[in-house]
């Protein structure tokens, strides 16, 4: 493989650990980049959870919200959010259970009063430290999180939840047409976590879209993921990267497997591809 690529990375997982990139994750794509390739970030975060670290390195665009929001070189792409009526009805079933829930926009994350010390308690021991006390992964969160009383108006594009006293399938249940659940991988949460978005947009609509801008074809696109979020991008692609130990969903998606971040196993799938 030498033509130009568009590689998107999944974050959490793939890329970065808890929202940590090893180095020669960050050096790939700088070198990836130097050799005339775009290399996009394509997460379920929305855009206003990434930091300035996370993005140092330098990308050409972000898939993010899990395809809802798609931005190329500064232009945005996509902005897709839930319709107001659907939006209305989705916090007020979260709120009726006592959910704790961030509703996320490339803007703001937003979330009910309190919710950010139910966050503290609910993550607390879940992501690495910095070093300074703080929990990287609660940061990520909590940085871009501003609070209100009233959220029935907000406007969002992907929902996450921990904590839910009953299953979030059920939740998604009430919720009604139009809604779609993928549970948390993270540990201890059971269920009682995962992420809310709209049916129909998922990594792979997103994909597309800078694929249409760029007017290349799904041969030319790289991705790599490890969440059963990245399955339709990993279907979609030319060439599809799992991390070892994802779900079976996710291996079976993909091309070949690769160590995760802590091994700096992208920085081998990129080798073995000839992209470096």
């Amino acid at each position: 493989m030498t033509d130009r690529k568009a590689i998107f990375l999944d974050v959490d997982g793939t890329y970065a650990h808890h929202g940590i990139a090893p180095v020669a994750h960050e050096d790939a794509v700088r070198n990836l980049r130097a050799a005339d390739h775009h290399v996009l970030l394509c997460t379920g975060r929305p855009k206003s959870m990434l930091s300035p670290k996370l993005l140092a390195p330098g990308f050409d665009g972000l898939v993010a919200a899990a395809g809802g929001y798609v931005e190329f070189d500064g232009e945005v792409l996509a902005d897709r959010r839930f319709p107001a009526d659907v939006a209305a009805r989705v916090v007020s079933v979260l709120d009726s259970h006592g959910v704790a829930y961030v509703l996320e926009a490339p803007e703001r994350v937003y979330g009910p009063l309190g919710v950010d010390i139910r966050l503290e308690s609910l993550l607390a021991g879940l992501f690495p430290s910095t070093g300074d006390g703080d929990q990287k992964g609660q940061l990520d969160i909590l940085a871009a999180l501003e609070m209100s009383a009233d959220l029935s108006a907000a406007s969002f594009g992907k929902v996450s939840c921990f904590g839910s006293p009953v299953p979030v399938s059920e939740l998604a249940a009430e919720m009604g047409p139009g809604v779609g659940v993928v549970a948390s991988s993270l540990a201890g949460m059971d269920g009682s976590a995962g992420e809310f978005y709209q049916l129909g947009v998922h990594k792979a609509v997103g994909i597309q879209a800078v694929v249409e801008h760029l007017g290349i074809g799904r041969e030319d696109v790289v991705a790599a993921g490890d969440g059963l979020n990245d399955v339709e991008m990993l279907a979609y692609a030319g060439v599809g990267i799992a991390i070892d130990g994802a779900h079976p969903d996710v291996l079976a998606a993909a091309d070949f497997v690769t160590p995760g971040p802590d091994d700096a196993g992208l920085v081998a799938a990129f080798a073995k591809l000839g992209l470096l």
